[in-house]
């Protein structure tokens, strides 16, 4: 959101609870796992010249479903936007082409298709892990990496390239604000995002230490078998931001192929180890 406040668009929120702000930016009240039907989008479609869905959910809650909110509401906004004109910028994520067996992540690519599907102006973004103040992931990632010890799956040998929180929040200020044309939408519509560097699991926990200026720290791999009866407790504890879809994303490569971050940005990313 400071990335397009600071060019001078007009932002709305969509939030469940609008509380008022103090900072020139509205709020209106919206549900993503209650609003799933194309119908339920129309007048805001019309409403906005783009469309901006970066929610998702960890894990599930009652009526908050990884359906619902990962491909239900989005295929319905995608709907609704491509009858109104209006431009939908879809963030998902990395890593989805696998045969996964995650829930969370199925759901996701199941998004992704049903917005691909609807036509229409649709981007589609998938960044890679992020880093960045005040995130839940990278403070509770850089809080393990302050450990003296700490645990990594045996078989998270899939490569990472983590990238700056900031990046990414101007990357999807551009893809949300550009004029027709003045991105190259040539090759595809869709913007895989990351770092310029890729890491294994121990060794981007290593990086983070490193930057907090602390001596080495002891990984301790746990069998595989182990991490994922591990993240599936975390799943049914709501303990962590370690889950089952985690654990199966860092088995795989994590990079962006190609990272079209450079491209959005004009520059080389920000480097975050």
């Amino acid at each position: 959101m400071a990335a397009l406040v600071g060019a001078g668009v007009d932002v709305t929120i969509g939030t469940r609870h609008p509380r008022g702000r103090d900072d020139g930016v509205s709020e209106r009240a919206v549900q993503l796992d209650r609003m799933t039907a194309a119908d339920d989008w129309q007048s805001m479609a019309a409403s906005f010249d783009t469309i901006l869905n970066c929610v998702g959910i960890l894990r599930q809650r009652g009526h908050e479903t990884y359906e619902r909110v990962h491909h239900e509401a989005p295929a319905a906004i995608a709907r609704a936007c491509a009858d109104a004109g209006t431009r939908f910028v879809h963030v998902s994520a990395l890593g989805l082409a696998h045969p996964h067996r995650s829930r969370f992540l199925t759901s996701k690519r199941r998004g992704e298709q049903a917005l691909q599907d609807a036509g229409g102006d649709w981007m589609l973004v998938r960044p890679s892990l992020l880093d960045g103040e005040g995130g839940f992931g990278a403070a509770w990632l850089r809080g393990v990496a302050r450990l003296p010890v700490f645990a990594v799956p045996a078989d998270a040998q899939g490569l990472i390239a983590a990238c700056c929180a900031r990046d990414v929040g101007e990357a999807l200020m551009r893809l949300s604000t550009a004029e027709a044309g003045a991105l190259d939408l040539s090759q595809s519509r869709i913007f895989e995002l990351g770092g310029t560097e890729a890491h294994r699991f121990k060794d981007y926990i290593r990086g983070l230490r490193a930057l907090q200026r602390t001596g080495r720290a002891l990984a301790i791999p746990i069998p595989g078998i182990l991490a994922r009866l591990g993240a599936h407790l975390c799943d049914l504890l709501h303990f962590s931001p370690f889950s089952f879809g985690h654990w199966e994303l860092l088995r795989k490569d994590n990079v962006p192929t190609p990272n079209r971050l450079p491209e959005l940005l004009a520059r080389a990313p920000r480097r975050v180890i």
